[in-house]
C-alpha cells in the first residue's frame, strides 16, 4: 500500500527530533499513527541514522504481547540501548502496557534517547500521566487525512467537486483510498472493523459500559446531529429504554467515553460580545464523514449544510486552532478558531447565491452575525459556490474547497 506523506505531522516530529521532549501521537484507530512512525523512522534512516538506534513496537501486534508488562518492557529496550549514541524508541498503542507511565518517566530520564509514543484513547494523557510528565511532553493530535492529503493520493488532480463527493463517502481513513481504487463496496467492511473495535475496545472494555444497545444509539444519535446544538437532556430525551432516573448520569458517561476514543468531537460555545466560554448547547461532530454514512445509511448525505460544517471544523482542528461555536447576542457563528497568534470567524454554507425569484437573504443571514463583530480580526464565509471570491466589507466569501486545499490561513 503506498504511504501518503503526512507533511503536517511529519514537520513537527523533524522539529523536534533530538529535543529532551516525549512526542505523543494521538488519534482514533487507523488514522495513520504507525505510519506516521515509519515514514518517520525512513526520514532518520535517510539522515545518518543506523538500524540498530531505531527500536520499534507495536503492541497491537501479538509478537510483542511478552512487552506488555512494564518490568519486562523496560528490560527488554535498556537492553537494546546503544551505547555513545542516540537511541530513537517508538512505542506504538502503548495504552495497552499496564502501568505504562512509569517506564516512560524512566526512559525519559536517559539523554541518550529519543521517545515517541502513541495511542487511542485521550485518557493517554489523564491526569495522573499529564501531572508525572508536566512540561515533558508534546501532544500531536493526529486526525484521518485532510481532503488535501486525499487528494495527493491520486496522479488526476482535476473535478475536484467529484473528489470531494468521494472523500466524504468513501471516508477520510487512509486505507480507505486503497479500497477504494480496489472497489468501494468494501470500504463498509473496513469501517465495520473500526467502528466495533472503537466500541468494544476503546468504550466498552476501557470504560466498563456493558449496555451495547444503548451506547450504539447514543453514537447514532450524535452522528445524525452533527452540527446541531446539543444538551445531555436533549440525547437522554430522545433515546428509548434509558431508566429516566440516571439517564443525565448514563448519557453523559456514554458521550465522553466516544469524546475519550475520537470518533465524537465538541466543540464548545463562546459568547464573542461577553468573551466568555459557555456550559451548554454545545455541538458534536463525526470524526469521519464516510463512518457516518456507514453508521446512518444513504440518506444521512442529504444534510450536506452540516457536513460541510464538520469538514471545516475538523479542518480548522488540523490546522492547530481551538475551535469554539460563536454566540453574539442571539446570532451564531458557525466558528471561532483561536491560537496564541488569532482568531479567526469562519460562517459556513452551502451556498449564498440568490434564488431564482432573487432573495438573498441566505447571504444576508450568513454576514448578519459577522458584521456586528466590532473587531479586527478576519472573517470568512465559507462555500461551495464555484463563482469568484467575494468581499463584503471586509469579509470574504471563498470556495470552502480551495480553502481547504491551500497550505495555512
Amino acid at each position: 500500500m503506498e504511504r501518503i506523506k503526512r507533511e503536517d505531522y511529519l514537520s513537527i516530529l523533524r522539529n523536534f527530533k533530538d529535543q529532551q521532549i516525549i512526542k505523543v501521537i494521538t488519534g482514533i484507530r487507523r488514522c495513520g499513527k504507525s505510519t506516521l512512525l515509519e515514514l518517520f523512522q525512513d526520514y532518520l534512516k535517510e539522515n545518518g541514522v543506523e538500524e540498530n538506534q531505531i527500536i520499534s513496537i507495536n503492541f497491537e501486534d501479538a509478537d510483542y504481547e511478552e512487552l506488555q508488562d512494564r518490568k519486562k518492557l523496560y528490560e527488554y529496550l535498556k537492553s537494546k540501548l546503544v551505547k555513545g549514541k542516540k537511541t530513537y524508541i517508538f512505542l506504538d498503542e502503548i495504552q495497552k502496557v499496564g502501568e505504562f507511565e512509569k517506564t516512560v518517566d524512566s526512559l525519559f530520564i536517559n539523554k541518550d534517547v529519543d521517545l515517541y509514543i502513541t495511542g487511542s484513547n485521550a485518557w493517554l494523557l489523564s491526569s495522573e500521566l499529564a501531572t508525572l510528565l508536566t512540561g515533558r511532553y508534546i501532544e500531536i493530535k493526529m486526525l484521518p487525512l485532510s481532503f488535501k492529503e486525499y487528494l495527493s493520493a491520486f496522479e488526476d488532480k482535476t473535478d475536484l467537486s467529484r473528489k470531494f463527493r468521494d472523500y466524504l463517502r468513501y471516508s477520510s481513513f487512509p486505507q480507505a483510498i486503497e479500497l477504494f481504487k480496489i472497489n468501494p463496496e468494501n470500504i463498509n467492511l473496513f469501517l465495520d472493523g473500526i467502528y466495533n473495535t472503537i466500541l468494544f475496545k476503546d468504550v466498552m472494555q476501557r470504560k466498563g459500559i456493558t449496555d451495547k444497545n444503548t451506547l450504539e444509539r447514543v453514537t447514532k444519535y450524535l452522528y445524525d446531529n452533527i452540527g446541531n446544538r446539543t444538551s445531555m437532556k436533549n440525547i437522554s430525551d430522545n433515546i428509548e429504554g434509558l431508566e429516566k432516573n440516571n439517564s443525565y448520569n448514563t448519557v453523559s458517561t456514554y458521550v465522553q467515553a466516544l469524546i475519550d476514543s475520537y470518533i465524537v468531537y465538541k466543540a464548545n460555545r463562546y459568547d464573542i460580545k461577553g468573551k466568555e466560554f459557555l456550559k451548554t448547547q454545545e455541538k458534536y461532530y463525526a470524526v469521519d464523514i464516510g463512518l457516518r454514512y456507514y453508521m446512518l445509511g444513504q440518506g444521512s448525505g442529504k444534510d450536506m449544510g452540516h457536513i460541510l460544517e464538520n469538514v471545516v471544523y475538523l479542518e480548522l482542528l488540523r490546522r492547530g486552532y481551538e475551535v469554539y461555536i460563536g454566540k453574539y447576542d442571539d446570532l451564531e457563528v458557525d466558528f471561532v478558531a483561536k491560537n496564541s497568534e488569532n482568531t479567526i470567524y469562519y460562517q459556513v454554507a452551502l451556498t449564498t447565491r440568490e434564488s431564482a425569484d432573487g432573495n438573498s437573504s441566505v447571504l444576508e443571514r450568513e454576514l448578519a452575525p459577522l458584521k456586528k463583530i466590532s473587531d479586527n480580526y478576519p472573517k470568512y464565509i465559507l462555500t461551495l459556490d464555484d463563482d469568484l471570491d467575494a468581499d463584503f466589507d471586509g469579509i470574504k466569501k471563498i470556495n470552502v474547497l480551495d480553502w481547504l486545499i491551500k497550505e495555512k490561513d
